[in-house]
């Protein structure tokens, strides 16, 4: 039995091996994606794949918002969106709550996740290992939403700068997550403050939960994303006023909605059409700060500052 399992992990193994290698033979361009994925038309995005016994036309779109905040909270937000959606494809469609970003990129690249939202930083990593592909992101006729990376304090604390911060316990909220660590990793160095040199990195988990620490006094500080810092206070969760801001970054394209690389084309392209056709009604305007449509972007173009951010902060940490 032994000998079996040892010649049929072997036989695996080869088959593995000699599958991958075909794909990166066949493939003329992959870019930073991952093996698994092809970028022919080096649009930075996952190609379709060319055998479309490989297609998927699921019955039921499995789609999901990340989670920034509570996900049982956006499930609610969103399901006058989803049932429209329903009505637009003519598919079922279910709400997938995940608990942190890596688990909804693990659900898209597993085949689990047909349409989602992913974070700023985590829609690159989306792209790169689950062929995620982003098409739009919330916004109103003005163009799409932003937002910034803040640095927070409480307002009764002494610190004023980002150097007061050294030695001092500063939340990150999670390794992915662009705001909330890759963007303070990649240009807070250059304004004197190093993480993980200058202070111990402490992940959170969330926005949300960063913020509620640099309150409870449990943080000296966190880096986190304004949008959601703001939606927070107006929602009653934190007084503003409570907080100082001792740093404000350039603005971010705010969460992606993408979708999964192999989905049947045709499939495709009427959910964009649903997408782009869809008016928010007051309630999730109310939730998403005044936006009130899906608007169109590109990858290779709106993502452009957020791989930047990426690729600096990737090479800081093999330093």
């Amino acid at each position: 039995m032994t000998q079996l399992l040892k010649s049929l992990l072997t036989a695996t193994t080869l088959l593995l091996f000699t599958q991958i290698s075909f794909a990166q033979t066949a493939c003329a361009n992959r870019g930073d994606l991952d093996a698994l994925y092809c970028d022919a038309n080096k649009d930075m995005v996952a190609d379709v794949p060319t055998d479309s016994s490989k297609w998927k036309n699921p019955s039921t779109l499995i789609f999901t918002y990340t989670p920034v905040e509570d996900p049982a909270k956006y499930e609610n937000v969103f399901k006058p969106f989803t049932d429209y959606l329903a009505q637009c494809t003519g598919k079922a469609v279910k709400f997938y709550q995940v608990q942190s970003n890596a688990a909804e990129i693990e659900a898209m690249r597993s085949g689990r996740l047909h349409v989602a939202g992913f974070s700023t930083g985590p829609t690159v990593f989306a792209v790169n290992k689950a062929g995620a592909i982003p098409f739009a992101v919330k916004g109103d006729a003005k163009g799409f939403q932003g937002y910034n990376l803040i640095t927070i304090v409480k307002a009764s604390s002494p610190y004023k700068t980002l150097t007061d911060l050294k030695g001092k316990r500063v939340a990150h909220t999670s390794p992915s997550s662009n705001s909330g660590n890759l963007a303070p990793i990649a240009l807070l160095p250059l304004l004197g403050l190093t993480p993980g040199k200058d202070y111990d990195i402490k992940f959170s988990g969330k926005h949300d939960q960063s913020v509620l620490g640099v309150a409870t006094g449990d943080y000296d500080a966190a880096h986190v994303a304004s949008d959601v810092f703001e939606r927070m206070a107006e929602r009653g969760q934190i007084k503003e006023s409570d907080f100082r801001v001792i740093y404000r970054s350039q603005r971010f394209p705010t969460s992606s909605f993408a979708y999964a690389h192999d989905l049947e084309p045709a499939l495709a392209t009427k959910m964009l059409k649903c997408f782009a056709d869809y008016r928010f009604p007051a309630s999730m305007q109310k939730d998403f700060d005044g936006a009130d449509r899906f608007v169109s972007i590109n990858y290779a173009k709106d993502w452009d500052v957020v791989r930047i951010v990426d690729k600096a902060a990737e090479a800081a940490a093999k330093k």
